[in-house]
């Protein structure tokens, strides 16, 4: 039932109290919610969430780093009502439409070499479950029924559906659902947090990379694939690596004979500094899955790209060597379309180079954070900045995200780790007042 609201209560106090009724809110604890409230949001402008009474929001973290562009974006929002005129939606089997072939043929143009072919899902962890079930029938289909398994690295994330959660390596999110699902192996994360004292992060790459191969040599009989996020680990903190890891990931994966997964559904669409993380270490994975900015936040749409062999395996005249998976909203016009916009602004705006400008104006403005007692392991990929927290609150995270609210700035730390992953329309003026308000919130915190 909705709580009874007297006449004089303010707009967010209305839709805060029918959402709490009506909607089970994602990766929350509700009863939680009784203590923090809900953000009652109406409207949205570039940088800036507004709630319903007015109040604005600095959203540091694009609305769980979907957001390239700003919110309510003009360029995006033309090019959807110009496709509302048009096509809304058809089904995708058996049939096919300018948005998806036009987007398809763009993103391989854009991708490491030979990533020719593009199989559309919904969101991110469909991609990755795409992409598992796609590994592993192809070597069915290749005649090697036994490699079965998958293989990911130590605190990955990977989506929260049952396979996904195979790979993925949190325990808050897996553990629940451990009798369901099939637990797989990892091998130690190349974040260069865990060096040793005086070890590069490049070298403890290599070092790490070392147990990666082991790892490959003894189990690459049954293995399928071998899944990574590229550079930058999203959920374990923003833990940041070398790609020189990722070099030697794929030269061990292409010994061994195991396909190498590339999940850039949080690091694509240029987050690390370029359109795709695996360009920093020149090499083209057997997979690559994009979700979250290639619509520019505007809605669902995940994709897996893929070479001409893995193609090749499945093209035949019995359907059972088909790659048999569907939803109703595969390749949808209007999320095709708002990817194409995306790729637009990118290319009109020269938006690489002017982020890589960006990065190092805005390290230089982070240097009263980078340079704070409490603060440890401050570090940038791209247009993504963390760093921990030394604190004695237990509910460290809770907390900060409340306080910011205050100062009305949304983040949204991992544990004791703040980071920042702004849209790409931030300006100086911008990223100085986020980084101001974010000391304020640590200096307050005990």
């Amino acid at each position: 039932m909705i709580p009874a609201m007297s006449d004089s209560a303010s707009s967010n106090d209305r839709l805060l109290a029918r959402s709490l009724d009506a909607v089970w809110h994602p990766c929350s604890q509700m009863k939680h919610y009784t203590r923090f409230p809900l953000v009652p949001l109406v409207r949205g402008e570039g940088v800036w969430l507004y709630d319903a009474d007015g109040k604005r929001y600095l959203d540091a973290v694009s609305s769980w780093w979907v957001n390239l562009f700003g919110h309510c974006n003009p360029r995006i929002n033309a090019a959807l009502r110009d496709q509302l005129e048009h096509l809304e939606h058809a089904m995708l089997a058996g049939f096919t439409h300018e948005p998806v072939v036009r987007l398809s043929e763009r993103l391989r143009e854009l991708a490491p070499s030979g990533l020719g072919h593009c199989f559309y899902g919904s969101d991110g962890a469909s991609a990755t479950e795409i992409a598992l079930k796609m590994s592993a029938h192809f070597w069915r289909n290749h005649g090697q029924s036994d490699k079965t398994r998958f293989l990911s690295l130590a605190n990955s994330y990977h989506g929260e559906t049952l396979g996904a959660l195979s790979v993925t390596d949190v325990a808050l999110f897996r553990d629940a659902y451990g009798p369901l699902i099939t637990q797989q192996a990892t091998v130690p994360s190349p974040d260069w947090r865990n060096a040793e004292p005086g070890e590069s992060a490049e070298a403890f790459a290599l070092r790490c990379a070392g147990q990666l191969e082991a790892h490959l040599q003894q189990h690459h009989a049954t293995l399928a694939a071998f899944i990574v996020e590229p550079l930058v680990q999203g959920a374990a903190g923003m833990a940041m690596y070398h790609p020189a890891y990722l070099r030697e990931a794929r030269r061990l994966c292409h010994h061994y004979g195991v396909h190498l997964i590339a999940d850039e559904i949080a690091v694509g669409m240029g987050r690390t500094g370029t359109l795709f993380a695996c360009e920093q270490a020149n090499i083209t994975p057997d997979f690559l899955l994009l979700s979250k900015g290639i619509t520019g936040g505007y809605l669902p749409l995940s994709l897996v790209m893929t070479t001409d062999t893995i193609y090749a395996a499945f093209y035949d005249d019995d359907t059972a060597r088909g790659f048999l998976h569907s939803h109703s909203y595969t390749g949808n016009p209007l999320a095709c379309r708002a990817a194409l916009a995306t790729l637009d602004i990118f290319a009109a705006d020269d938006v690489i180079a002017r982020n890589r400008e960006k990065s190092t104006r805005f390290n230089a403005l982070a240097a009263p954070l980078r340079e704070h007692p409490r603060v440890s392991h401050f570090r940038n990929t791209g247009m993504i900045w963390a760093f921990e927290v030394d604190t004695v609150q237990t509910d460290f995270a809770r907390q900060c995200f409340a306080r910011g609210l205050q100062q009305e700035v949304l983040l949204r730390p991992i544990g004791n780790t703040v980071y920042f992953m702004p849209p790409y329309v931030i300006d100086a003026e911008t990223f100085a007042l986020l980084v101001n308000r974010t000391l304020q919130i640590i200096e307050a915190l005990p």
